[in-house]
């Protein structure tokens, strides 16, 4: 049987590290920002280097913040009394799913449904 409470604390924790992380990738982004303002770009080489280093911190960023959302988003289900049901269908989310997912807001069903859509939209 799933502890819900277990699932919110673990919701809870996994909040502050995202938010940790978050935090400390602005601070680097910040620092990397500071260190070129002094320095000429003359390199192509280094240009490209710099905009490969840019594009992985967004796409980290960016999945870091979805993370977060979601995180966010059962949590706020927790305390309104609805954690633990499927956000499209509204029946009980699987708890082997949620001890595995604890931020998971669709039920096994509906989340093939979905990826199976997304995977159509994409061939098409």
């Amino acid at each position: 049987m799933v502890d819900r409470s277990q699932l919110y604390e673990r919701l809870r924790q996994e909040q502050e590290r995202l938010r940790s992380e978050l935090q400390q990738l602005k601070a680097e982004e910040k620092s990397a920002d500071e260190q070129r303002e002094g320095s000429p770009f003359g390199k192509r080489e280094e240009s490209a280097t710099e905009v490969f280093e840019l594009e992985k911190r967004l796409t980290l960023e960016k999945r870091l913040i979805s993370a977060l959302a979601e995180v966010e988003h059962a949590l706020k289900k927790y305390e309104a009394g609805t954690y633990g049901l499927c956000d499209m269908c509204g029946r009980p989310i699987e708890p082997a799913r949620l001890e595995a997912l604890p931020q998971a807001n669709l039920c096994l069903e509906c989340k093939a449904r979905q990826t199976k859509n997304i995977r159509g939209k994409l061939i098409r």
